[in-house]
């Protein structure tokens, strides 16, 4: 699990040459590297790896600057000095099949392979930076020291439970910081624990050494950078231990991508920041550490790049690196396969800078001949170029059939609108079968949160009604994801307009505000001004809480109320029981039969007694004055309601 969070929070290495920043190192989706000359604009080398599809290349680290002699090789006077320079010359990768590459732009070749000390892939290499030493990082949650001198590894050790995902040497070369769940500070001569440090709740991506004092003197500062996270730590290396939280925090709007920094070496000296984030902006921080910072400060100046069409689309910055006693900032934009390099100035005293350039003119795809030995292919009418990256994905081809023409007008005249797009698709009636493909739930959420970001653009509100009326709340939680950041305060605030309203619709927005805050809390949490902005959504929150609690009450003496009016009413219309007998059947009897009291069990000899009541019933007919006794004592009355009883 945690090897599958690293992976996904790592993006593509982008890194220049140390000091003189004259070359910038990156690896593309086609897991080459390539390694740009900054001041020529042109592509210096390039390397393809042996296993660049299987093994891609994960991070990238510059070695120290080396001595490198330039020149001729002839001979020189004794009096004749050496024409000497330190260039940066080694470059370490860092891959996913665990190995590390050790290149060399001197040789323009590999120079080692450094294999055998990681099972996982390689999330960080670190240069030692005076010995000839390197410490590598690994999904495995080891960190191996290596000698570059005999290229196998001098020591190993568990660094934590999870993957350790990145490491930083200090710069007098003692102390070594690496960051799995937990950052860790170690001594480098024992290989034991020195420190630790809590406060990140994801894979840490960054960790970089802010100041160059001894941690005796209090001063040892360095900073720390996590996965969706839009806050950069500064933590403070205490002599006294009492270094538990971060002591400043710096507010960017996505996650760091990438940094570059000038230490500071007194307390006198600021420590100036350069971060790209993820979302391709820049900002500048420039921050004396002395001591602890209650605020989280935001940057000085916020860069921003756009092209210069009509309607501007903004160019992501892929890194910046600055330079020591000027406000000049070199920065590389555009993309991975063909970055552009510029040096600007920029004045930090306008809180937002946006810098319009157009990408296709600044392009510079010419690459040294004396280094290249790539051929470009011939391409005809029939053949069909792949473009490294998604699989299958077609490039444009220049030999096209004349087929296409066609093709194109076609869609040309067949393209419809968002009007049109609108009326033949009723979103609130849209669903997903359970015999459909997977996909489909995907294209649904997609056409979701695009129309959800134009209706927010366009204020439109027939395009938001449709939006908002649906119900379902895995596509609603989808839809809220994949809108860039951009659009969350806009998304907020139109839904605080429809929560002051009909209360029916207020219970379709909550749904809407609770996605929000569970994939935009931290993002909204690093708003300065968020409070101001969520003013109205705070008030309004407040103002139906505050009677929550006296409805609540009220509504539980209406239930008692209702339910005793209801139960008395039914009472009521319950009627008396009548308890007096439909039917009485009164038996005759006899003395003998009150005498022994079985008047209604029979005798065990039933058919005799039968045959007797028989003979005495025709002896009763025959006999005159029995009759008239009978009737004399109302017997005959009786004996006739008795058989008609029994019939």
């Amino acid at each position: 699990m945690a090897a599958d969070t690293v992976s996904s929070s790592l993006q593509l290495p982008c890194v220049f040459s140390p000091k003189s920043r004259q070359y910038l190192a990156l690896c593309a989706q086609d897991g080459r590297l390539r390694i740009w000359n900054t001041d020529s604009k042109t592509l210096h080398q390039e390397y393809v790896p042996s296993a660049h599809l299987s093994a891609t290349c994960i991070c990238i680290t510059w070695g120290p600057c080396r001595t490198v002699k330039e020149g001729p090789q002839r001979k020189k006077r004794k009096s004749e000095p050496g024409q000497m320079e330190e260039k940066a010359d080694l470059l370490a990768m860092g891959t996913a099949a665990g190995s590390v590459l050790i290149y060399s732009t001197a040789k323009g070749a590999l120079h080692c392979t450094l294999d055998g000390g990681h099972s996982g892939g390689v999330n960080c290499v670190q240069w030692h930076p005076e010995d000839s030493l390197l410490y590598s990082a690994s999904d495995d949650t080891n960190i191996v020291e290596w000698d570059l001198q005999t290229g196998k590894a001098r020591s190993k050790w568990k660094a934590d439970r999870a993957a350790v995902t990145s490491l930083c040497v200090s710069p007098d070369g003692k102390l070594l910081l690496s960051a799995g769940q937990v950052i860790k500070m170690w001594d480098l001569d024992t290989k034991e624990v020195y420190r630790k440090f809590t406060g990140h709740s994801t894979a840490v991506t960054t960790l970089r050494f802010a100041t160059t004092r001894p941690p005796e003197s209090n001063g040892l500062y360095f900073l720390s950078g996590a996965a969706h996270d839009r806050l950069l730590s500064v933590w403070q290396v205490r002599e006294d231990g009492k270094d538990k939280n971060s002591v400043v925090s710096f507010t960017l709007t996505d996650e760091p991508q990438h940094i570059d920094l000038i230490a500071s070496n007194s307390k006198e000296e600021a420590v100036r920041l350069a971060v790209v984030c993820k979302d391709g902006q820049l900002h500048l921080f420039e921050h004396f550490l002395n001591g602890p910072c209650k605020k989280p400060l935001s940057p000085s100046c916020t860069v921003q790049m756009s092209d210069t069409k009509d309607s501007p689309v903004p160019i992501p910055l892929l890194a910046a690196a600055l330079r020591v006693g000027t406000r000049t900032v070199l920065l590389g934009y555009g993309n991975h396969l063909q970055p552009v390099m510029e040096k600007v100035e920029i004045n930090t005293a306008e809180r937002h800078v946006c810098l319009t350039r157009d990408v296709h003119t600044s392009l510079s795809l010419s690459m040294e001949t004396a280094v290249s030995k790539v051929k470009t292919p011939v391409v005809n009418a029939k053949s069909r170029v792949l473009v490294p990256g998604l699989p299958g994905h077609q490039a444009p081809i220049k030999g096209t059939p004349q087929g296409s023409d066609k093709r194109k007008k076609d869609t040309d005249t067949k393209e419809m609108s968002i009007a049109e797009r609108l009326r033949e698709i009723d979103l609130s009636t849209v669903s997903v079968d359970k015999g459909a493909p997977k996909g489909t739930a995907s294209l649904q959420t997609d056409n979701f949160a695009v129309l959800l970001l134009q209706g927010l653009e366009s204020k439109d509100a027939s395009i938001l009604n449709k939006v908002f009326q649906t119900r379902k709340e895995m596509v609603i939680k989808k839809t809220v994801a994949r809108l860039p950041l951009s659009a969350v305060l806009p998304l907020v605030e139109e839904l605080t307009k429809r929560l002051q309203g009909h209360p029916f619709t207020a219970v379709l927005m909550v749904r809407w505000l609770k996605a929000v805050l569970m994939h935009h809390t931290s993002y909204l949490a690093s708003l300065p001004d968020l409070v101001t902005q969520l003013g109205v959504l705070y008030h309004m929150i407040e103002s139906r809480v505050k009677m929550f609690h006296k409805l609540t009450k009220l509504h539980g003496k209406l239930y008692l109320l209702t339910t005793q009016v209801a139960t008395s009413d039914s009472s009521k219309s319950v009627t008396d029981v009548d308890h007096s007998a439909k039917l009485v059947y009164e038996e005759e009897s006899s003395d003998e039969d009150e005498a022994s009291g079985d008047e209604g069990l029979p005798d065990d000899g039933d058919d005799s007694n039968w045959e007797e009541d028989e003979a005495m019933e025709e002896d009763k007919e025959d006999d005159p004055d029995s009759r008239t006794d009978s009737k004399a004592n109302g017997e005959e009355d009786m004996e006739r309601g008795n058989e008609s009883e029994e019939e």
